[in-house]
């Protein structure tokens, strides 16, 4: 008898302990579920630009069975979208979808994690983030901000802008009213423009009204959805100002480091997912819009050699400048350069040459 109830004690205690171990495993599961409010910088309908955070948030979900979820709001709509790094960095959000150049002022290494003047093609940035040393150059720079930035887009390189009567010379640029974001704008004022930042949804009606005379914001296919090919019928190309344009899903360093490794691992690979399907789609649908231009009375031009000689020269300029002014830039523009460098002697090998 006496043995029996021992067993039976036995039994029991061990019951108990499985039902609390699974208790514990239920409680940590439950712990490590991700809900985070995700603000943008760029409206969610804009493809290649503003879309790639919808895949990642649906992908997210689906891969971790809705342990991982993102609600995605647009601009404007939880905070204003030059101030998502401050409210990212005071954990106002967990964490958000930015163009990191917005940053410029108060963090002027920034710029150059977004787009650069005659820099990189977007693989070749990617190539630099992913294997080269940008991804740890950009955490040491945002980590100064209680801030983590995963690359999460990559497109090609944006028009070089939207002009109301046609550039030539230089010296048409002298005098212009243009919004111009990022490096691009520093190059365009020292050529003698009077350049502003607003964003995106105040551009059209600034040029309908008059308040600017030309505008940059990307790619033809999303500049025709903002509807600038409406008002300025002047399309020019290449985008020397932002030859690559890549956007970060920037999370609160605390929020960051206190997420589980698989959590870590799963929001890397979807925004690899997504940078990926950002680059793919970019370019997919550029070439259709562009041929629709002449039955709008829109007339894309490619600048002239000389011309982009002496933008290469005034952006030379800055970029020397603003490396002499802060170290982080300086540290970071040097990286890149030694890449690009490193890359061009594979590139002028492998590729084939456009002209044949």
């Amino acid at each position: 008898m006496f043995k029996t109830r021992k067993s039976l004690l036995s039994v029991v205690s061990a019951v108990t302990l499985s039902t609390a171990l699974i208790g514990l495993s239920t409680e940590a599961s439950a712990s490590e579920k991700v809900r985070w409010k995700i603000p943008t910088v760029f409206g969610t309908h804009l493809p290649g630009l503003g879309d790639p955070i919808k895949l990642v948030t649906e992908q997210i979900g689906a891969a971790s069975e809705n342990q991982v979820q993102f609600k995605v709001y647009e601009p404007g709509k939880l905070v204003p979208p030059f101030g998502i790094t401050e409210a990212v960095k005071n954990n106002q959000v967990p964490a958000a979808y930015a163009w990191l150049g917005y940053d410029q002022g108060k963090i002027p290494a920034s710029a150059l994690l977004s787009a650069v003047p005659f820099g990189m093609e977007p693989w070749a940035y990617a190539a630099w983030w992913y294997d080269g040393e940008g991804k740890k150059l950009a955490e040491d720079l945002y980590a100064k901000h209680n801030a983590h930035p995963v690359l999460c887009s990559v497109i090609g390189p944006e028009t070089a802008g939207w002009f109301k009567k046609e550039i030539k010379t230089l010296d048409d640029i002298k005098g212009l009213k243009i919004r111009f974001a990022g490096l691009g704008g520093k190059v365009l004022q020292e050529l003698g423009a009077s350049v502003t930042v607003i964003p995106g949804g105040e551009i059209f009606p600034a040029l309908e009204k008059g308040a600017i005379d030309a505008s940059e914001f990307s790619m033809p296919a999303v500049d025709q959805m903002m509807g600038f090919d409406k008002v300025a019928k002047y399309n020019y190309f290449p985008g020397w100002h932002q030859t690559y344009t890549a956007s970060h899903l920037l999370v609160n360093k605390t929020v960051w480091d206190k997420l589980p490794d698989d959590r870590k691992a799963l929001v890397d690979m979807a925004c690899t997912a997504g940078t990926f399907r950002a680059l793919t789609r970019g370019e997919a649908i550029q070439g259709d819009i562009i041929a629709g231009f002449p039955a709008k009375g829109v007339k894309a031009t490619r600048m002239s050699n000389e011309l982009l000689a002496g933008l290469k020269k005034a952006s030379d300029k800055v970029m020397a400048e603003q490396s002499a002014a802060d170290a982080d830039f300086k540290r970071i523009y040097e990286s890149q350069q030694a890449f690009a460098a490193k890359y061009s002697t594979w590139k002028k090998l492998a590729y084939l040459p456009d002209d044949l």
